[in-house]
């Protein structure tokens, strides 16, 4: 592998990490208010099936899917160019932007930002994560 697919793997690699950073943070700040203002949840199973099926936790799949399409993204044979991994760090930036009037994704978040720390926190790691790879 030459230099720049390197260079294109590592990028990708760093936007995948504080992606999933990101989404583990929101999932514990999401898991809590669940907890705290519907019902406490008693296992592993209850919780996988909330947040594949719960409209509570919806607003997260598209964090989740993105995420997918950068992993098969590193796992493709031929490996992605620098373009592609600009495009994806892109389409992430524009992804994680928190708006109040915005989309489904970025409202919700917004929404998670203002009554919680953790998510001010987290999405100043990610901030941290675009500012490395820039």
């Amino acid at each position: 592998m030459d230099r720049m697919a390197d260079q294109t793997l590592q990028r990708l690699t760093t936007l995948r990490n504080g992606l999933l950073h990101l989404h583990k943070a929101l999932m514990e700040l999401e898991r809590a208010a669940y907890e705290r203002d519907v019902e406490r949840i008693t296992s592993a199973g209850q919780y996988l099936n909330l947040v594949l099926n719960d409209p509570w936790f919806s607003w997260l799949r598209e964090l989740s899917q993105f995420i997918v399409l950068v992993d098969e993204t590193l796992a493709q044979e031929e490996p992605a160019g620098a373009e592609d991994a600009s495009r994806l760090i892109a389409q992430a930036r524009a992804l994680v932007a928190p708006a109040e009037n915005g989309e489904r994704f970025g409202r919700s978040y917004w929404q998670a930002m203002q009554r919680d720390p953790g998510a001010v926190l987290a999405h100043r790691d990610m901030m941290q994560v675009f500012a490395g790879l820039a």
